[in-house]
């Protein structure tokens, strides 16, 4: 997410620190990606503590303290947050997959004319 105008800048307090293994799924196959740390903070705003996490490609220690911008009118929305965003991996995976799938059954169709 981009820093937006208008949002406050406050420190927030880094809760946990997890390495996460590369996912062994179809779209991935098992490779990493360049965000192998799972961050969890916690940040106060308008008198009200807000916990959110974010994926990163250094360690940040328990307890570090890092800076975060927020939204005044929402104050759950910050610009660290990885909720919701995607790289745009997936869908080409996908794509790529279900294309390679296609042309196979084409090619299939093809050679069975043949005979």
């Amino acid at each position: 997410m981009t820093k937006q105008s208008g949002w406050i800048e406050t420190t927030a307090t880094v809760v946990s620190c997890r390495y996460q293994f590369a996912k062994m799924n179809t779209f991935r196959m098992g490779v990493q990606s360049g965000e192998k740390y799972r961050i969890a903070f916690d940040y106060v705003a308008h008198g009200q503590t807000y916990s959110d996490e974010f994926q990163s490609a250094i360690a940040i220690p328990q307890n570090q303290r890092i800076s975060v911008r927020y939204n005044p009118l929402a104050p759950q929305q910050n610009d660290r947050s990885s909720g919701g965003t995607s790289t745009g991996r997936a869908p080409l995976f996908a794509l790529g997959i279900a294309g390679s799938v296609v042309l196979s059954l084409l090619w299939l169709a093809v050679l069975r004319g043949c005979s």
